[in-house]
């Protein structure tokens, strides 16, 4: 059996895709995008690894990365503060030789290609943080091992969200999915445009430290950029590339849209349970006092964090922390990030805030549940 605290080091990649949410990344990175009230998309990834015996994980930011840090802080809320190990964040200049910021994971590894040689671990676990998981990597891990695997990479069946199908830039943006034959990965393909149900790719890997170092540094000397793309694909034949089939819970942010129907899904029972039925998810306490419900205050089917102050009528919501609804108003279908006020006798459907917005008295605005109203932080309407 693998003993993952002595033998794992993690590696997070917190800003891969960004640019599918532009409007909530502006000034933080997707990492550290509010979920499920109280949460960011990070604590789920992180929380996963420390409760897997993963001790020794680092964090590779690129851009807007200090709400991140201020979130993270000393990782004391995931017990990552330790002498040997602990909790990395790695900025984008970390290696005098990188000219600018990364492009890909390849060229985020090439800046952390010193510090990975000096470490002890035999294996590495990576992944981005689009995808919200409470995953328990040792089994990972066990497959891997159990499978002799060179790679393994994680994968969910299901359909490719619209948005993805939908999506048109110039960024560099890959959505993967596989052909998988008794266990092994075949055949990836980038960026498909198929109906129906996918092997799609959670960008989560598992590989030994020593391997991971050989490509990576190959990859560098040719210029490459992305670790999929440019280093796995070509090598499907020669390497033993393992899929490991999740089938626990997975929410995937691929836009606006999906940000909102998976948070909403959250008010399920059944999906609520099936996310926050394993380990625990532990997250930066902020210490508020617990939500006040003043008389007159209706709540139905909401989703509800501390330090809030309800006198109107919330339905059908999530709400994060310290949210002041005024006497009359009406919340139904939103997301309330922290510190929003709506103050007496408004009235909002389908709509997302940032941080510190404030919806005036006897305001009226509505979006749809195909097209959510967003403001961003600091803005009063």
């Amino acid at each position: 059996m693998i003993k993952s605290s002595t033998n794992v080091i993690g590696i997070i990649f917190p800003n891969s895709y960004d640019a599918l949410v532009p409007e909530l990344v502006s000034v933080r990175l997707m990492a550290s995008i509010p979920f499920a009230s109280r949460y960011r998309i990070i604590d789920f990834i992180l929380s996963s690894m420390t409760h897997s015996g993963i001790d020794n994980i680092s964090v590779i930011v690129n851009q807007n990365y200090h709400s991140l840090m201020d979130h993270l802080g000393s990782g004391r809320e995931w017990d990552l503060v330790r002498k040997n190990g602990g909790l990395h964040i790695f900025p984008p200049f970390a290696e005098k030789k990188v000219d600018g910021p990364y492009v890909g994971r390849a060229g985020a590894l090439a800046n952390l290609l010193n510090f990975l040689k000096a470490q002890k671990e035999k294996y590495v676990v990576m992944s981005d943080t689009n995808v919200v998981v409470n995953c328990d990597f040792n089994a990972m891990l066990q497959a891997h091992a159990d499978n002799k695997a060179d790679i393994t990479i994680a994968y969910n069946e299901q359909e490719l969200p619209k948005e993805l199908l939908d999506y048109q830039t110039s960024d560099r943006v890959f959505y993967y999915t596989f052909d998988v034959e008794q266990g092994r990965i075949r055949k990836v393909y980038i960026n498909p445009k198929t109906d129906g149900v996918q092997n799609t790719s959670m960008n989560i890997f598992v590989m030994e430290r020593e391997l991971l170092i050989d490509l990576v540094s190959n990859a560098y000397m040719q210029g490459r950029s992305f670790f999929m793309r440019d280093i796995i694909m070509p090598q499907l034949g020669k390497l033993n590339v393992q899929a490991y089939k999740y089938t626990g819970y997975v929410a995937r942010i691929s836009g606006m849209k999906s940000y909102f129907e998976e948070n909403m899904k959250l008010l399920d029972d059944y999906n609520l349970d099936a996310l926050f039925a394993g380990a625990p998810i532990y997250t930066k306490i902020r210490g508020d006092n617990p939500t006040h419900y003043k008389d007159g205050a209706k709540v139905q089917n909401a989703m509800m964090a501390d330090g809030c102050v309800i006198e109107g009528e919330v339905e059908n919501s999530v709400i994060f922390r310290g949210v002041k609804v005024g006497k009359g108003a009406k919340i139904k279908n939103c997301i309330l990030m922290q510190d929003t006020v709506v103050e007496a006798g408004a009235n909002v459907e389908y709509l997302i805030t940032d941080k510190n917005v404030t919806i005036t008295a006897g305001k009226e605005m509505k979006g749809t549940d195909t097209f959510p109203v967003y403001i961003e932080k600091f803005k009063t309407v």
